[in-house]
């Protein structure tokens, strides 16, 4: 068998003695310092000011949709754009926070929405904001993106949970919006078991984003934050501003233990980016191999950071052979993330405004992924490579 994963971190033995230690001793689990040392290290990890540490990708997403609905950058009504090509966390705070999510749709050969399916979809709907997804280590012409929201007075969000560690001539994935979200659940790039991470460049914005993860209040503002939101509402007991609430939240907050893991985990990413590169490149050119398979597009991106591996069929009957024939080796296989979202269940519930996304509706039909990790063995890999040969 071949799993999607096969351990909840990487140097996995290391990692659970160092966590087992940090357990024993540490005086609090509840958010606190460990949290505080990751955001700042993640942060200058990613190049910008500010990350805010959730215990989820969803939560993080969910936490900067509210955010923006709190600074009244979004209210009840507005439509957003989503990539077509998602996860269910990207799209399900759009609906649940009493606003119309719009598809766009993706090009296959990149798996991503592309500036030109943005400006399509500006041709019949005025949106407010985009939320675009750079799907499982890919990503679109992120800079031509950021250029068609600007002329458009357009947020732009990045759901960047796939994508760590990838970049473009132009920045790293996660840096072209308003705000974006990753995820260190145990199959992504990085792990600490559950949690999420919202980056931003904008200090209003990373304010609130503290405010809306836990509750609605100040506590984990510096003192100047809660002096000026103090001051705004009249709050002048120190007594009574510990159970004050400013704004709109909930309880997204982390343990010790989530930053504790993140800031242990982050010494093995590098090497751990360099080896799935290593893996994918491999692979890649066997599938090159094959006239059954499209190849996908990365020129445009600089450096590469691969969450799967990708197989996508020239048509529904060959995705079907190769499925098996994964399947049949004890390859661990997944559709491609949740395919073309509007096919959800939730989504055909509470969406009226169905659109065509033909591209997302292929990688739907055609298109699959198995696991892509440092752990890998060369028997591993020969196995995937046996699975890619030309189907007779």
């Amino acid at each position: 068998m071949i799993p999607l994963m096969k351990n909840a971190f990487l140097h996995e033995e290391e990692t659970k003695k160092a966590l087992s230690e940090f357990i024993l001793q540490a005086k609090r689990l509840s958010m606190d310092a460990k949290c505080k040392e990751f955001e700042i290290e993640f942060a200058r990890k990613q190049c910008v000011r500010h990350a805010v540490l959730f215990n989820s990708g969803g939560s993080a997403n969910l936490a900067m949709i509210q955010s923006a609905k709190n600074l009244g950058l979004l209210k009840y009504g507005d439509k957003i754009g989503f990539s077509a090509l998602t996860w269910s966390t990207n799209v399900m705070p759009i609906i649940q926070l009493g606003m119309k999510p719009i598809a766009v749709d993706c090009d296959p050969s990149t798996l991503n929405s592309m500036s030109t399916h943005l400006l399509d979809t500006l041709r019949n709907h005025k949106i407010r904001a985009f939320f675009i997804t750079n799907v499982l280590g890919f990503a679109g012409d992120l800079a031509k993106i950021k250029q068609v929201c600007e002329e458009n007075d357009i947020l732009l969000f990045e759901d960047n949970c796939e994508s760590l560690g990838s970049e473009l001539p132009e920045g790293k994935t996660g840096n072209f919006g308003l705000a974006s979200s990753f995820s260190f659940f145990v199959s992504h790039h990085m792990s600490t078991i559950e949690g999420g991470m919202a980056i931003t460049n904008d200090d209003e914005f990373a304010e609130m984003l503290r405010i809306t993860r836990a509750n609605g209040w100040d506590r984990n503002l510096t003192p100047k934050q809660q002096e000026k939101w103090r001051k705004k509402y009249n709050i002048e007991s120190e007594f009574y501003s510990k159970y004050t609430f400013f704004d709109l939240g909930f309880n997204l907050r982390p343990t010790e233990i989530t930053g504790f893991l993140g800031l242990f985990q982050m010494q093995f990413l590098d090497a751990n980016l360099k080896t799935r590169e290593e893996n994918h490149r491999r692979l890649e050119k066997k599938l090159q191999e094959n006239p059954d398979f499209v190849v996908l597009n990365r020129s445009h991106i600089k450096k590469f950071s691969p969450f799967a591996f990708v197989v996508t069929c020239k048509t529904p009957e060959l995705k079907e052979k190769y499925l098996a024939r994964f399947v049949e080796a004890g390859i661990e296989v997944r559709p491609i993330i949740a395919g073309n979202m509007q096919n959800q269940p939730f989504y055909k519930k509470y969406v009226e405004d169905i659109v065509a996304v033909p591209g997302a509706e292929f990688l739907h039909n055609n298109a699959f992924y198995c696991g892509n990790y440092p752990e890998l063995t060369k028997e591993d890999l020969a196995t995937i490579e046996d699975c890619l040969e030309k189907q007779l």
